[in-house]
């Protein structure tokens, strides 16, 4: 198996290098319409998965039902 274990290991240094890239990339002013946007993206995506885990609850029990009614 071929493992990349300093691929993925990011130090203090290296996340200040980001920030500041970023910084420059977008400026000062976009870095906060960036952030709420990115932070309305994780909220949709967890209601979409809130309701995708109660559908699948709903056809669980439908399921169940069906199996004990076969069974009677």
């Amino acid at each position: 198996m071929l493992t990349y274990p300093l691929l993925f290991s990011v130090g203090p240094w290296e996340v200040i290098l980001i920030f500041a890239v970023i910084i420059l990339l977008f400026g000062g002013k976009k870095i906060p319409e960036l952030m709420r946007g990115l932070g309305k993206g994780v909220k949709a995506f967890k209601s979409g998965l809130k309701d995708v885990e109660g559908d699948l609850k709903d056809i669980k029990k439908d399921i169940e039902e069906s199996d004990s009614k076969k069974s009677e």
